[in-house]
């Protein structure tokens, strides 16, 4: 993937209700917005777009969905990732978004 262009913001961990629910980051509204205005046609399914996350020393590939109840993209973060860089629910991390 070449990625086109980088973002580089702080978000807070949450957690989804769900039993074991997966742990994401919602993108700053206004990063959301200029996401969607210039990539919105690069959307595949589910509002889902290409990424590389990069925290602390950690980089992965995986996606950002659009998440019309938020109003904004959800970027999962792996159970790897998690322990690898202590992230728990909570705390906010540095990230740099590559698409």
């Amino acid at each position: 993937m070449n990625a086109k262009i980088k973002y580089d913001f702080s978000a807070e961990v949450w957690q989804h209700k769900a039993p074991g629910g997966w742990y994401f980051i919602s993108l700053p509204k206004n990063l959301a917005i200029e996401i969607r205005s210039a990539l919105q046609s690069e959307e595949e399914g589910w509002g889902r777009l290409k990424a590389i996350a990069k925290t602390g020393k950690s980089e992965w590939k995986t996606a950002i969905w659009f998440d019309t109840k938020k109003n904004s993209y959800l970027l999962p973060l792996k159970a790897e990732i998690r322990k690898k860089e202590n992230i728990t629910a909570g705390k906010i991390i540095p990230i740099t978004l590559s698409l």
